[in-house]
């Protein structure tokens, strides 16, 4: 299928700004800034924004919204948005590029430099579109902080006003597992529910030679984390994708003594909406069944997280044909489900929309994993996500 003539538009815009934007991943991949603290990224996208005529306006704390092209009143359409997330990672960069982070500790293992340079890129194409006539419906650029944490950034963002006005919304996330040139998408759920989960036990330590004196609580905790997740399994709907994992557990300092705290920590995940909102009534119940018969006092903290990313059929079938026509036949993959939770989720309660992912591998190169020090995104995806979002928000608009 031949480029469209907006693809041919778009397509040369992009190319045009290529190299700054380079630059400009490079330099937020060299000061990262973890959530809540993005103040410099923040800085830099706005003041590139106003040197392109245009007026970001700076939410709470950090992060920032842009409008571009028409508003409402002139079209009767309300707004497609384009969201990228800010923050980088508590993990230190090992990265072998020369742009490697210059902040010890802190690292973009995530890729949101990527995203974030992606939809600066998309926002200024579109803002040449907008200078000829050539937008006719509304765009906003979302710059939210905090990701990566519990409570997100997306919440704050949705309270300051970020939606208000706005039909669809797009986002996308760099996958390592997908070459440069190609973008994962898929209908329905592409994400998982993703919450924290804790439980702090308490009971009469003692000596380990009289464990029949004491509430054994480090039994107990092998119990919790033996037990919990086969009975959830059997309580939820196993189409639901229910998996409780443990990361964290503490207990004691001798090995002939009791003690009388312990803790254990994790995360459940789901991949199913209905089973995200019972499954932490049912996990609170399951723990305290589990400590009853063994003498043992249970806090069970249960911190909601995300629910999972819905996309909408049809603003991924808007998405999906932009990806065709910028990036050419053969560019779109079904992606699968993923574990993983996304704070893009928060949007999709307010409009409709879709997150696709962004292949960052370099062709015949390594497979990295995210959140791991040595993540490496390839600068060719930056490129491809420009050209993907702002032909997106062209064709989701018309």
């Amino acid at each position: 299928m031949p480029e469209s003539r907006v693809a041919v538009r778009v397509n040369a815009l992009a190319a045009g700004l290529n190299d700054e934007l380079l630059e400009i991943r490079h330099d937020l991949h060299r000061h990262p800034e973890i959530s809540r603290d993005e103040r410099r990224t923040t800085r830099v996208v706005a003041e590139r924004l106003r040197s392109a005529g245009l007026q970001p306006v700076l939410l709470p704390g950090t992060g920032l919204v842009c409008d571009l092209g028409p508003d409402v009143a002139q079209t009767g359409q309300q707004r497609t948005a384009l969201r990228a997330d800010l923050d980088a990672l508590p993990v230190a960069d090992l990265c072998a590029a020369p742009w490697c982070s210059q902040v010890p500790g802190v690292s973009h293992a995530c890729g949101h430099d990527v995203h974030t340079t992606v939809v600066l890129g998309a926002g200024l194409v579109l803002a040449e579109l907008a200078a000829t006539g050539e937008l006719r419906t509304g765009v906003r650029l979302v710059f939210q902080a905090a990701e990566e944490v519990n409570p997100s950034g997306s919440l704050d963002a949705i309270d300051a006003g970020a939606m208000d006005g706005v039909a669809q919304v797009f986002s996308v996330h760099c996958d390592p597992r997908h070459d440069v040139g190609t973008v994962g998408t898929r209908q329905g759920p592409i994400t998982s529910a993703s919450d924290v989960v804790s439980v702090h036990v308490t009971g009469a330590g003692g000596h380990t030679s009289r464990p029949h004196l004491t509430a054994d609580l480090v039994f107990a905790l092998g119990q919790v984390v033996t037990q919990v997740p086969a009975i959830l399994s059997r309580r939820l709907d196993p189409r639901s994708g229910v998996n409780l994992t443990w990361g964290r557990i503490e207990a004691g300092s001798a090995s002939n003594a009791i003690p009388m705290t312990g803790l254990v920590e994790g995360t459940l995940r789901c991949l199913d909406q209905r089973a995200w909102e019972e499954v932490g009534r049912i996990f609170t119940e399951t723990v305290h069944a589990v400590l009853a018969p063994l003498g043992v006092e249970g806090d069970v903290r249960y911190h909601r997280g995300v629910p999972p990313v819905i996309n909408d059929a049809a603003a991924t079938s808007a998405l999906e044909a932009a990806a065709e026509d910028v990036l050419g036949p053969g560019a779109v993959r079904l992606t699968e489900q993923s574990l993983g939770g996304e704070d893009f989720a928060w949007y999709l309660t307010r409009a409709r929309g879709s997150l696709a992912r962004l292949g960052t591998r370099a062709p015949g190169g390594r497979t990295f994993d995210l959140h791991q020090g040595d993540f490496t995104a390839d600068d060719g995806a930056i490129d491809v996500g420009v050209r993907l979002l702002a032909r997106t928000a062209l064709l989701a608009g018309e």
